[in-house]
């Protein structure tokens, strides 16, 4: 394999060993398996099964629960047992950290163990030592003896094993060599794999997960290229963006880390966790693998753009597309968005620009503009009456531009025969739409000189296929092969229904071409059929959680969604972010309700990453990717972190909130709401 996957320009499922997990297949070409995690305490046999079965009829294909103790593991049995004698057949999967013997209970009992090789027998204190090679490789021996044990008993009993790495609990040893990196992540896992194999143990899955949608694709594509190199082969990967969050964060988080892969052929099961209650994580699963409906090694039908024989950007790095900048757009500047307000069917009103970030203060007489308020308008010749408020500037059909009296705060939108051919241009920014790859093939070079030449175009791509985003992102490898140095915008249309499909179908196509570093702006719309019934809905979302109660019109709905996926890809900063875990049986308060009150106190604290975590497992090691923390280390009990560095110990959960508050204001970045 040249890359990471079968093919970057069309879809094609990644060829992987079969693995059985009590009966269900997964890898080699079998569907992609949905899954879940129960939140209840495992002690309590009743809870713990009733939630198992409602996440079975909500759809989940395995449901893991956690194991923290030996008793917890012995208690796996009562639980398998009374989830069998209702009639389910489901496999269990048992979550392991810091503790081998209850994985070696668990093993003999539940169809698949799941171990985290950063904390299975390492430990985390957050020191940093230098290993030479002898000393490296001594340890290296003794997880082969602390390992070796589990991987007979799960040969002996047909137990299937994820070895599942995890960005936030990569142990002192593979931190002190590697870094804080997705090589990191990767022979975190590799060493395991490779005793694995050393014993003729193979039923193995793999995951490379973090709340980082970019580490962690990084991650899961070293991960396929090195088990290429190095076996000639490549396990089925289990993928999950970890402590995603929840709400429209959370599912669009989650539809970039994940998506981004499926895109691409890769993923053999996958795991959305979101703070939510786990039976509503399934239909959102559900709703990012149906986009694969092929589930074989066919391809995908329509047309394929050009194949590539080499890349000239490197897929393990992020480097951002350098490009001229056009008025605000490419160059150094943080990617724009760009409402379409084309559907208002309405004259643009201080209302209109309100749904966008701009609310007018009839007392005073001036703008106040939001964070996340757009830096661009998209229109139809609609009309308004006053001048556009501050930086807001606005892109019309080239036929409506040429009657457009300002055309400093105006720029014609051209198709690219309409540009070549165009007698009056902007002298500013002239957009110009490319549909890429629609009939297999580029332009021609005669068609890409005037572009290049043309310091005032930006580009809008988008494409007809159904594998769009290979299509774009072959496009922008076309760019960079010819040195076009033009800025270029995402313009990505939706004709899904629910709420979630759009967020995951946006997510998906735009989020994964800017983690390969593509695209200086968004421009999302949505089909005239698509934006009635998101007007004329409920505004309640189809998997509506405990969290998160869909309420917005189209417009806000779509600039929010703009903002979260750059968000979410860190490639601009526009609102609080937090990494929340989806909770689990460790969970030692209430999460989501916490999660719930952190935000409604912190969200207007623009640029902060507050981490709200459920226990010791992934807590401290994701405080590195926060700037504060909230974990559970206690019944009732939470420990406060600045970064990885704690700050106040056994707090009590009641009053934990306002002495977050208290360490925002502490380290000077609170500021009144």
């Amino acid at each position: 394999m040249q890359w990471y996957c079968e093919s970057l320009t069309e879809y094609k499922r990644l060829k992987t060993r079969e693995v059985n997990i009590g009966g269900l297949l997964t890898g080699n070409f079998h569907p992609i398996r949905l899954q879940t995690m129960t939140t209840t305490d495992t002690m309590d046999t009743l809870a713990t099964v009733e939630q198992t079965i409602r996440c079975i009829e909500a759809g989940a294909e395995m449901v893991r629960i956690t194991a923290p103790s030996k008793k917890d593991a012995e208690n796996l049995l009562n639980i398998k047992n009374e989830v069998r004698k209702r009639g389910y057949t489901t496999p269990l999967v048992a979550d392991i950290h810091f503790t081998p013997n209850a994985a070696e209970i668990a093993a003999r009992i539940v169809e698949k163990v799941r171990i985290n090789p950063g904390n299975y027998i390492d430990k985390k204190k957050f020191e940093h030592i230098e290993y030479a090679d002898p000393q490296y490789n001594a340890e290296i021996e003794r997880i082969r003896q602390r390992f070796t044990p589990l991987v007979k008993i799960c040969r002996e009993y047909g137990t299937a094993m994820r070895i599942g790495t995890n960005h936030g609990s990569l142990s002192d040893r593979i931190m002190s060599r590697y870094g804080d990196t997705p090589m990191g992540m990767v022979e975190s896992a590799m060493e395991f794999l490779r005793i694995a194999r050393d014993e003729n143990y193979h039923n193995i899955v793999l995951s490379m997960k973090a709340s980082n949608p970019l580490v962690m694709v990084q991650a899961y594509r070293l991960l396929i290229h090195q088990m290429g190199e190095e076996f000639g082969e490549c396990y089925p990967l289990h993928l999950g963006v970890t402590e995603a969050g929840d709400g429209e964060d959370g599912r669009i988080k989650s539809a970039i880390g994940i998506g981004a892969l499926l895109e691409d052929g890769i993923g053999d099961t996958i795991r959305v966790s979101l703070t939510e209650d786990p039976e509503f994580e399934i239909p959102v699963c559900r709703d990012i693998v149906k986009r694969y409906p092929r589930q074989t090694q066919e391809d995908m039908a329509g047309p394929v753009a050009t194949a590539l024989q080499e890349l000239p950007y490197s897929p393990f790095e992020y480097n951002r597309r350098k490009t001229i900048a056009v008025d605000r757009i490419g160059g150094r500047n943080v990617p724009v968005v760009v409402a379409d307000l084309t559907k208002t069917g309405e004259e643009i009103t201080g209302r209109t620009l309100q749904r966008i970030g701009y609310t007018f203060n009839a007392l005073t007489r001036k703008w106040n503009i939001a964070d996340q308020a757009a830096d661009y308008i998209l229109i139809n010749g609609a009309k308004w009456s006053f001048e556009l408020p501050g930086n807001l500037k606005a892109i019309l059909p080239a036929k409506d531009w040429r009657l457009c009296p300002d055309k400093e705060k105006c720029f014609p939108l051209f198709s690219l025969e309409d540009y070549l051919h165009a007698e009056n241009r902007s002298a500013t920014m002239n957009v110009v739409i490319l549909d890429c790859f629609d009939e297999g093939k580029p332009p021609d070079e005669s068609r890409w000189q005037p572009i290049k030449s043309d310091p005032t175009v930006v580009l809008a791509l988008r494409s007809a296929n159904k594998n769009a985003m290979q299509s774009v992102r072959r496009m922008f490898v076309s760019l960079l092969e010819k040195e076009v140095p033009n800025p270029a915008l995402l313009l990505t249309e939706s004709n899904w229904q629910t709420p979630d499909e759009h967020l995951i179908h946006f997510a998906t196509e735009t989020g994964a071409l800017f983690l390969d570093g593509f695209g200086d702006g968004l421009m999302l719309t949505l089909t005239a059929e698509s934006h009635t019934l998101l007007s004329d809905n409920d505004h309640r979302l189809n998997t509506s959680g405990r969290n998160y109660v869909h309420n917005k019109t189209p417009e806000q709905f779509i600039n929010s969604t703009a903002f979260t996926i750059l968000q979410a890809t860190r490639t601009r900063i526009s609102k609080t972010e937090y990494i929340s875990c989806p909770s689990c049986g460790r969970t030692l308060f209430d999460l989501q309700e916490t999660t719930a009150k952190i935000r409604a106190a912190t969200s207007h604290l623009k640029g902060v990453k507050i981490a709200v975590m459920g226990c010791i497992v992934n807590g401290p090691g994701e405080m590195a990717d926060a700037d504060f923390g909230y974990v559970g280390s206690g019944s009732g009990k939470i420990t406060l972190y600045k970064g990885k560095e704690v700050v106040k110990r056994a707090v009590d959960s009641s009053t934990a909130v306002e002495a977050l508050i208290g360490l925002l204001k502490e380290n000077g970045v609170w500021i009144e709401p």
